[in-house]
């Protein structure tokens, strides 16, 4: 067992910091207090103690590192449709990017397809460290991902799809396709006579109709964000929104679904098309200042994922509250991605995920000390 010794923890479950020991065992944290000594010490006196950082939106271990696009395993663009590509498949653990995401604190990612496809396919959370991604899942799937806007409009505009509201069809087709099939499986009460032929599109969005997983939809602007919450309402679907680029701007509107999930960002980067001309680091702190809950993500490889607390950094610049630009990046996130009941906090039972810091991780000058994921202590 390890004990983590006179660390002023940051816990997440209340807002005040304060000086104890946490023991580690077999991957959990077993026990939180004070004297606590075992074999192995880690002294943390005078530094701060996290939770590994979580992103709620990323294409970490799809995107290969340095090798240009045979290293590109995130986008399946020859059908715009996709529901049945599983992240899983694509995902490299050996990526030197997800090695570098350790190394900086962040322990838990939800990566997968990414938006060239009105229906990309299901996402996962994997924690950051590990040789094969089957070792590595916390959750699969957590989410269908879904998105609207100037991608799937450029990816196949010369293939019939050329105007936002032909991309809100496509999912709209999907779901309905779906809902079908799911009705005609369930009515023929495990008859193969009466069973509906197999289609793997279907059976991948069954999970959705269920509302096991949610729609994870790519929006930008603020149309897009209000065309994602429409169709959820339609078919009664659980939902989380991506990016949330011009969030700002309908504010006060989307105070009134405080229930949606919803992740900001990439915002450590330049505005390179029309669709982010309003990008602002002042959005999280503006959607969390409504009540909204709000994560901060990288969209890694667009922003590295080393730099995920520097971009919560960069919104308490702008304006957002510092705890709650920490809940961005700890239990808001764990929650959006839906394994909050393993990380997202330093609680007892909950996996040993912890980062100990010499400074504030919103500060380029802090010095990560520690970085253990399920108890493993990552060099």
């Amino acid at each position: 067992m390890t004990v983590i010794k006179n660390g002023l923890i940051h816990d997440m479950v209340q807002k005040e910091p304060y000086v104890a020991d946490i023991r580690i065992h077999e991957g959990k944290i077993v026990e939180i207090g004070n004297d606590l000594n075992d074999e192995e010490i880690i002294d943390a006196s005078g530094k701060d103690v996290y939770p590994g950082f979580v992103e709620a939106h990323a294409h970490l271990g799809l995107d290969g590192y340095g090798i240009g696009f045979e290293g590109q395993d995130y986008n399946e663009m020859n059908d715009i449709c996709t529901p049945q590509m599983r992240a899983i498949d694509s995902f490299n653990p050996l990526d030197p990017t997800v090695h570098q995401a350790a190394l900086a604190g962040v322990t838990c990612v939800a990566t997968g397809q990414g938006s060239s496809n009105a229906i990309g396919g299901q996402w996962i959370a994997v924690k950051t460290h590990g040789i094969c991604v089957d070792d590595m899942i916390v959750k699969d799937p957590i989410a269908m991902k879904c998105a609207l806007g100037e991608n799937p409009k450029r990816v196949y505009k010369e293939k019939g799809n050329y105007a936002r509201m032909s991309t809100a069809s496509v999912i709209r087709r999907m779901i309905h396709e779906a809902k079908d099939y799911m009705d005609r499986l369930e009515a023929a009460h495990g008859d193969p006579l009466k069973k509906p032929s197999y289609n793997a599109k279907c059976e991948a969005m069954i999970p959705v109709l269920k509302k096991e997983i949610p729609l994870k939809v790519h929006a930008h602007q603020a149309n897009d964000i209000l065309t994602a919450i429409r169709i959820a309402k339609e078919f009664d679907l659980k939902l989380t929104l991506e990016h949330c680029t011009e969030g700002h701007l309908i504010a006060d509107k989307l105070a009134e679904y405080k229930d949606i999930p919803m992740a900001v960002g990439p915002t450590l980067t330049h505005a390179s098309k029309f669709e982010l001309q309003n990008k602002s680091w002042t959005t999280p702190g503006i959607l969390a200042a409504k009540g909204c809950q709000v994560s901060i993500i990288t969209d890694s490889p667009v922003t590295p994922e080393q730099y995920l607390p520097l971009c919560a950094g960069l919104a308490v610049k702008a304006g957002m509250d510092p705890y709650e630009a920490l809940k961005a990046i700890t239990i808001n996130p764990a929650k959006h991605i839906g394994v909050s009941d393993r990380v997202g906090t330093l609680e007892v039972g909950k996996d040993a995920d912890i980062v100990v810091y010499e400074g504030s991780p919103f500060e380029v000058s802090s010095h990560v000390h520690h970085v253990f994921i399920d108890g493993v202590e990552i060099h």
